[in-house]
């Protein structure tokens, strides 16, 4: 069975019982009314975010557009050096990542739920992106090390986290 939450997404519906199990982040039916009233003011300010995020979204992608126009319209023509196409990556990245942030505010606010795997995700894309941007002639040993890490240690989380919820559907 399934039951539409307040904004209208397709919930599975939970057995009474079983509503409290739920990790719900700001639940708008708090019985505290205070608190109720502090979650509705947060809720809204997590739809602004969303809001901002669709502007800083479509102001990337005119900044990658500008980028591609800017870097073929200098000298040579038309023609880009593998400097130019690595920051043309960056800034495509750079839209993407900032996609997947709007995903995970849509996410929390239609679920009520935090959506730990799709932010490590995130995480995960970041980082990707730093490393294809990375200038090798002015880094330090420690700094690769440090990206290696965090590269290894995201990478190893969001396997864990996807191994968890292959077994997940089993459990219900």
């Amino acid at each position: 069975m399934v039951e539409k939450d307040q904004e209208g997404v397709s919930q599975p519906e939970v057995p009474p019982h079983k509503k409290h199990e739920l990790h719900q982040e700001l639940p708008v039916d708090f019985p505290d009314p205070f608190f109720r009233g502090l979650h509705r003011v947060i809720r809204f300010a997590i739809r602004v975010l969303a809001v901002l995020m669709v502007a800083v979204i479509l102001w990337g992608v005119g900044d990658v557009i500008y980028i591609i126009y800017d870097r073929l319209i200098t000298p040579p023509f038309l023609l880009l050096n593998i400097n130019d196409i690595f920051y043309t990556f960056g800034a495509f990245m750079a839209v993407l990542i900032a996609v997947e942030i709007f995903i995970n505010i849509r996410l929390y606010l239609g679920t009520n739920v935090f959506p730990v795997q799709l932010v490590v995700a995130t995480a995960l894309m970041a980082i990707a992106r730093k490393v294809i941007v990375l200038d090798f002639e002015t880094l330090t040993p420690m700094y690769l090390i440090g990206i290696a890490a965090t590269t290894l240690a995201l990478g190893l989380t969001y396997w864990l986290l996807r191994q968890g919820n292959q077994y997940q559907e089993w459990d219900d």
